[in-house]
């Protein structure tokens, strides 16, 4: 389908709601089952939404904010605010209600959309930082405190009440007024460092990163399902899963919750789904401990058939040789191990889409050989996001794929990637310093350090600001040495810090699972994890994990010290942004005793530095 002929978004909808009108647009789940909208019922519920909101007064380039998870309320409210003028504004429902209330007040909101009573609650106690706020809207049923009243989304849609053929007509007219050069929404950078900046995306700057990401795929099948779990408020599952189903009359169905991701999928089935690399990180660890639990034999079949495996995609997919008889045993072991792995995900997946961070080669590779493609893609909210994806035909483990159509690329003296295309945002709203900041001679500057090889492949290297320079000089990028730690089976995350320092250090979360187990086969006593983690047997397999990878760096990038924190880094705790990146200088500043502790030593190789701060039950 052509996204490029239309002016917006809300005006493709209105044409799917004839041409796809009894097929399945949206799945939700509610009360342990799900259900579902066609394109015409969806339509509808949107055009009851924009029929309210014009009767409270919305005029065209109000901001409305939507405070809220994914779920079919926000979707309607998408629609249903660009179709009446307005500019949706999300906000990530892991924010606190001080970070709402600075997003309210910068762009201007008057009206805000939300989920549950926890996020009003939120709203609640900042209530009188947020005077600019004169109208509540609720996706459920509940009571509010008098002094900051809470009506619901079908309250305000009148759901009861038919759509007249005047007001739908009034309505549809707002539609056709909307140009592509209109601004579709704001979204505010999750922020990991300073105040989140309002990036200001045109109707054009979407649909097009749309129309040429679906593109890039090879476009979409007729029965094509997304199942949605990554937060609507992010461009990424916006732009990639959200408005690429939408737009193409496809099916999309919203996961009950992040936890719940595994078991929706065996539910839906879905064929593709937009993640980030810290699903296919804890996919990777879970499948090697199941197969840990494993008899001797199957254990040993598991691990031949991954070694086919790769082999096999690396011929058909890299080196394009012909597979010959490997084709033969990869069937057979795709028949004895892999479909069995892949129906625990439905069995369907066609194709997953990985963004927002880098994801180690060896996953990506494992992925693939599993018969599950994960089309590595680049981009920031403010390319729409998509400025680089891989596909069937053109993909590099490493790489981050090839530049989109009408994109142009060029990398910078200092080694920055440099943007142009329909794609590049117009701004940051309200902000003409950062905006100007942002470019340099009409190219948008990423903040990534990048290669480009000779057939156009792209390679992240790190972002700009986070490459470490040692006392000694040398530039290490913090998170290919990141990725390699994580592939241990011990160790759930890695963060490793050294910057204007004489070598490099690592904070470790640990696999729980996994120590726990070797905890009982070690005959290892301890009351809790957090006495777990300061035995010296634990101190002792760590030095050992870390001192096999730094067999294979030069020297200067080895891992000299290290400390074990007990608990994941997290969301709720400070440390990770909502799309799941590290937050570096929270977490610097939360272990900042640790950290500093690990340079005060006087001994050579490794040190287990066991501090109270990371054992104390937070």
């Amino acid at each position: 389908m052509d996204f490029l002929s239309y002016q917006s978004i809300p005006a493709i909808m209105k044409d799917n709601a004839v041409r796809y009108a009894d097929r399945t647009a949206i799945s939700y789940k509610k009360k342990g089952v799900f259900l579902s909208l066609t394109y015409k019922e969806f339509y509808e519920r949107v055009l009851m939404l924009a029929r309210g909101l014009c009767k409270v007064g919305i005029k065209p380039g109000d901001k409305v904010a939507i405070f809220s998870e994914n779920r079919l309320g926000w979707a309607i409210s998408d629609f249903g605010i660009q179709s009446a003028g307005g500019i949706p504004v999300p906000i990530y429902a892991t924010n606190t209600g001080a970070q709402a209330a600075y997003i309210l007040n910068h762009c201007g909101a008057k009206i805000i959309f939300l989920s549950t009573k926890g996020q009003y609650e939120k709203l609640l106690e900042v209530r009188d930082e947020i005077p600019g706020i004169e109208l509540v809207i609720s996706y459920e049923r509940f009571m509010g405190d008098r002094s900051f009243p809470v009506y619901t989304q079908y309250q305000l849609s009148e759901v009861s009440t038919p759509l007249s053929d005047e007001e739908q007509q009034q309505i549809e007219d707002k539609i056709a007024g909307i140009t592509r050069d209109d601004i579709l929404t704001i979204i505010y950078t999750s922020g990991t460092t300073g105040r989140p900046k309002g990036v200001v995306l045109t109707q054009y700057n979407v649909i097009s990163n749309t129309h040429y990401g679906v593109n890039r795929i090879g476009g979409l099948d007729k029965g094509e399902t997304f199942l949605s779990f990554l937060p609507l408020s992010h461009i990424l599952e916006r732009t990639g899963g959200y408005y690429a189903s939408l737009l193409s009359g496809k099916h999309i169905a919203f996961a009950e919750d992040v936890k719940t991701v595994i078991e929706n999928m065996s539910e839906i089935r879905p064929t593709f789904m937009i993640c980030v690399p810290r699903l296919f990180e804890k996919i990777y660890s879970r499948i090697y401990e199941s197969v840990h639990q494993m008899r001797p034999f199957r254990r040993s079949l598991f691990h031949q058939a991954v070694k086919i495996g790769r082999e096999y995609v690396n011929k058909k997919y890299i080196t394009r040789e012909p597979v010959g008889f490997l084709g033969v045993k990869y069937r057979f072991y795709d028949s004895l191990v892999f479909k069995k792995i892949r129906n625990r995900f439905g069995g369907r997946l066609r194709g997953m889409i990985c963004g927002g961070a880098p994801l180690d080669k060896t996953i990506n590779e494992f992925m693939w050989a599993i018969g599950i493609p994960v089309f590595n893609g680049y981009g920031l909210t403010e390319t729409s996001p998509v400025v680089t994806l891989s596909n069937l035909d053109n993909v590099r483990f490493d790489s981050v794929g090839k530049k989109i159509d009408e994109t142009e690329l060029k990398i910078a003296a200092d080694g920055e990637l440099l943007v142009k295309g329909p794609q590049v945002m117009r701004g940051y709203y309200l902000n003409e310093e950062k905006t100007a900041e942002a470019f340099e001679d009409g190219w948008f500057k990423t903040g990534d350090v990048a290669h480009i090889d000779e057939q156009g492949f792209v390679y992240i290297v790190d972002r700009k600001k986070e490459i470490i320079v040692t006392a000694g000089g040398k530039n290490i990028a913090p998170q290919p040495l990141e990725n390699e730690l994580k592939l241990d089976k011990y160790i759930s995350q890695a963060i490793v810090f050294g910057d204007r320092k004489p070598y490099l250090v690592a904070l470790l979360t640990p696999n729980l699972e996994r120590l726990i187990d070797f905890a009982r086969e070690e005959h290892i006593d301890y009351i809790d994890t957090y006495e777990l983690v300061k035995s010296k047997r634990i101190t002792d397999l760590y030095e050992q994990r870390i001192a096999e990878l730094n067999r294979n760096l030069p020297s200067y990038s080895t891992i000299k010290y290290f400390a074990l924190i007990p608990v994941d880094f997290s969301i709720s705790g400070g440390e990770l942004t909502p799309t799941l990146k590290f937050k570096r200088k929270e977490i610097y500043n939360k272990y900042k005793t640790i950290v500093d502790e690990l340079y005060m030593s006087k001994e050579n190789g490794l040190v287990f530095k066991n501090r109270a701060e990371n054992g104390e039950r937070q």
